[in-house]
């Protein structure tokens, strides 16, 4: 049984693991996401005035939430001083969490880098593989197995044979 050269194996255990942890939080991002209806600000205020809207959470500009009969809505909120004294006066239950901002940066970020990352990785592998002089390892068809015979080792003559 070969002994597990782990300065060839730790590379590849790298790559596999950011890709599987990639894979792990796109389709954690995507699974939280609920189909929503996309309306505007305006008509958010006419279904509030009117009392058809049942819960809200905002995330800071970012406002969802649910109307009476369940439908899910999102919309994008300016700066309006008045909009949760106007929830509050219609007894809508409102929930608020901190912008998910910063947690889109860092998933773009992986997402647009982990292609270069392992083709870089990939390619930094592939070179030091080629820089070897013995066979067995990447690229290493076209090498050399001759050794160079030194007056030290001793030299053989037709009279020894």
């Amino acid at each position: 049984m070969k002994k597990t050269d782990w300065k060839k194996v730790a590379p590849w255990i790298g790559m596999l693991v950011l890709t599987l942890v990639g894979a792990y939080f796109l389709i954690q991002q995507r699974s939280q996401r609920t189909p929503s209806r996309d309306i505007s600000y305006s008509e958010l205020l006419a279904q509030i005035d009117e009392g058809r809207v049942h819960d809200v959470t905002i995330a800071g500009e970012e406002i969802t939430g649910h109307f009476n009969d369940n439908r899910s809505f999102s919309t994008y909120a300016p700066e309006d001083s008045s909009f949760v004294s106007r929830l509050s006066a219609k007894k809508v239950q409102i929930s608020a969490k901190p912008s998910n901002e910063g947690n889109g940066f860092w998933m773009t970020l992986l997402v647009n880098a982990l292609p270069l990352v392992l083709f870089v990785g990939l390619w930094l592998y592939m070179s030091r593989q080629m820089q070897g002089g013995m066979g067995g390892r990447a690229m290493g068809f076209g090498k050399s197995k001759a050794k160079l015979l030194t007056e030290s080792q001793g030299r053989v003559t037709f009279e020894d044979v």
